[in-house]
């Protein structure tokens, strides 16, 4: 029998839920999420287990949990179950991703009589495969987008069948999700090919190869619906989201409600989800997924079902009051929902933002790094395992943080959300904060006309822009200051540039501020770093730097910076910037510099496609770097002799240099680089 504890309690939004709950609750998984979940466990006066790796073994969820225990990997569920049975935890909360939807995990949890904080094993095989829930919800009457789609299809069928269904469509796979395998096919012609890369795909991302075609919706929109199902036959909703603004697939904004269904349309949509949920015998928290056509917005075609809490779940505790863990773990421990239908109601409107280690300006490619200074909005719920020092590995998901602003109105929470957004300062990681203040502004997301494809068609427009005057002014004098404060005492040391007659200027270059391909960018100061004049080109900044807070022309503003051995970050409002101190090489021996090969992105070198000392031309593939999945290919800048300083299997950092091209014969190819001084 399962252990409960009779007292406890979960307050949200000033509502309180009494349940009997497990008094002892581990927490598979690492992260914000392990955060978020051990606040409502620790909120319950429940003791809460984090599990690590050697990666996470200082990790916010490990220090902020009552007991750690070390793992090989959190995809081994047979550790973690161990896990809990040694610490007497008779619950597991898998989270979201990992195990979170693993049928087996489930089963092997119910088979130790440790409770899984989630649906039966049976449900989540048969939502779990695209197909057999498609089956399972037409049975109870939700409708489906047509398409083609059987167990066991092999191209054959599909390119038989695919007439039938009708062009544009899409080809889809069974098992997994967020986008992987996923193909628009315009013609029949172009369709053996993608039936190809859409088995290889899924093969390689989900084990499993099976696919079908549905049709192509024309501007659809992605709308969910949170619902919640106990052990006793009660099923209720929640109320939808908005999910369509997407890039390739992955949600970037999601907020609840949505400002493009009707009260009526509302109704529709919640009960078409409980009814697949009761489709299945659904237990616990799920959210049903609706792809709508935007030219019958009225028809909500079932998508697919996530047999766990979602990213996104935070917009609906917002506008609900309502702790979805703690519904789950009252859920896992038998006992009843602690409401009914007509006890939920919708308040206000919620939005959430998705801050991912990420750079908009190199295709999205993940970043991490070491945060070196952190600075969080005030007035804004912030999702986060985030501590200054803390490494932004590239072994998991780049996501870092999700910021979520609620307020009376949709416009009056988007405006919190962009000032929140302009208060978020990562400094170290390069992420997509200014992309989602870029995407936030856009006409069609203030009028609430959004689709799946928005970001996909004004991508050109959400680039971040290269770096303002302004921040390089004070990027310039940050990096004055740094270099005043670590010279040694003494007039004749004095960065000021003191001499009989004029100053000295102090002179700042940074490399690549201008964008690709631009000359360096020089800024020269006069004065001193606590009161000076920065001058780029014609532009000039009066600017004063006193206990952290810079004025630049007279406006004081809060400043977070950071100034490493090749960079100066800096936090402004609604500015973070990594900019690259200019590094010119000296000339030795009259003979060219070798161009270098530096990663995109921190992660492991997978391939080397070339021996050391052998001759490329200019574009061949050197080296393959992955990262999160993704696999980057580095090609060779110049024709040349190539110096490798990597292997397969080593760990690269993002800027690391991984080789370089000789184009001189003989010549040793190694830069010598310094800093401009003034």
């Amino acid at each position: 029998m399962l252990r409960t504890s009779e007292t406890s309690t979960s307050v949200t939004s000033g509502r309180v839920v009494s349940a009997r709950l497990l008094d002892t609750v581990l927490i598979a998984n690492r992260g914000e999420i392990a955060m978020r979940i051990l606040r409502t466990v620790h909120g319950l006066g429940l003791a809460a287990i984090a599990v690590h790796t050697d990666e996470d073994a200082s990790a916010a969820h490990v220090t902020s949990a009552d007991r750690a225990v070390r793992i090989s990997s959190y995809l081994q569920g047979e550790e973690i179950i161990a896990a809990a049975l040694a610490t007497g935890a008779r619950a597991i909360h898998p989270g979201y991703g990992f195990l979170s939807e693993r049928a087996d995990f489930a089963r092997a949890c119910e088979q130790a009589g440790v409770a899984f904080v989630g649906p039966s094993a049976a449900a989540i095989e048969t939502m779990g495969d695209k197909i057999s829930a498609r089956a399972a919800v037409t049975a109870r009457g939700v409708p489906v987008v047509p398409g083609l789609a059987a167990p066991g299809l092999d191209d054959a069928a599909l390119l038989a069948g695919a007439a039938e269904v009708g062009f544009p469509l899409l080809v889809k796979p069974a098992a997994g999700g967020g986008g992987k395998g996923m193909h628009r096919v315009a013609t029949a012609h172009e369709l053996p090919a993608a039936l190809a890369a859409a088995r290889r795909e899924a093969a390689g991302a989900f084990g499993d190869d099976t696919l079908f075609l549905e049709r192509w919706i024309t501007a659809p929109k992605h709308i969910e619906v949170q619902i919640l199902a106990d052990a006793h036959g009660n099923v209720i909703h929640l109320g939808e989201r908005e999910c369509s603004l997407q890039r390739r697939h992955q949600k970037v904004i999601e907020e609840a409600p949505s400002p493009s269904l009707t009260p009526e349309q509302r109704d529709q949509f919640g009960r078409v989800a409980v009814d697949a949920a009761r489709a299945v015998d659904y237990v616990g928290a799920g959210t049903v997924e609706f792809i709508v056509d935007g030219t019958a917005p009225e028809v909500p075609f079932f998508l697919e079902m996530n047999t766990r809490l979602q990213v996104e779940h935070a917009v609906t505790e917002a506008i609900t009051g309502i702790d979805l863990v703690a519904e789950q773990l009252r859920i896992a421990s038998g006992e009843p929902l602690s409401l009914s239908q007509e006890d939920v109601h919708l308040e206000g409107h919620a939005i959430e933002a998705r801050i991912y280690a990420e750079d908009p300006a190199a295709d999205f490619l993940p970043t991490g790094g070491r945060v070196l200074a952190l600075a969080l909005p005030e007035g804004a719920r912030v999702d986060h395992a985030l501590s200054v020092g803390a490494t932004i590995s590239s072994s998991y998901d780049p996501m870092l943080a999700k910021v979520i602003t609620h307020a009376p109105t949709r416009d009056r929470a988007l405006a919190a959300l962009d000032r929140a957004l302009a208060d978020t300062h990562l400094l170290g990681v390069v992420t997509n904060t200014a992309f989602l203040r870029a995407l936030l502004a856009l006409d069609e997301v203030v009028s609430g006309e959004m689709d799946t494809g928005l970001i996909e068609r004004r991508l050109a427009e959400l680039t971040p822009p290269p770096a303002t005057a302004r921040a390089l002014a004070v990027a310039a004098l940050v990096r004055w200051d740094q270099v005043a404060r670590s010279r040694p005492g003494g007039l004749w040391h004095a960065p000021s540039g003191w001499r009989l007659g004029a100053p000295a200027p102090f002179i700042v270059r940074f490399a690549g501020a201008g964008g690709p391909g631009h000359d360096p960018i020089e800024v020269v100061l006069t004065g001193a770093p606590a009161q000076a004049l920065a001058r780029i080109g014609e532009q000039e900044f009066d600017l004063s730097l006193h206990q952290g807070a810079i004025a630049v022309d007279g406006v004081r503003l809060p400043l977070l910076h950071h100034v490493t051995e090749s960079a100066v970050w800096i936090g402004l409002p609604g500015e973070d910037r990594e900019l690259l101190l200019h590094r010119p090489t000296r000339g030795t021996s009259g003979r060219e510099a070798a161009p270098t090969l530096a990663s995109p992105m921190p992660g492991t070198v997978t391939m080397v496609l070339v021996a050391d000392g052998d001759h490329v031309e200019a574009g061949d593939p050197v080296l393959v770097v992955e990262a999160m999945k993704m696999e980057h290919t580095l090609s060779a800048p110049s024709a040349g002799t190539v110096r490798l300083r990597v292997r397969a299997g080593d760990r690269v950092a993002r800027g690391e240099k991984v080789a370089q091209v000789d184009l001189v014969a003989g010549g040793s190819g190694i830069d010598d680089h310094e800093e401009a001084r003034p």
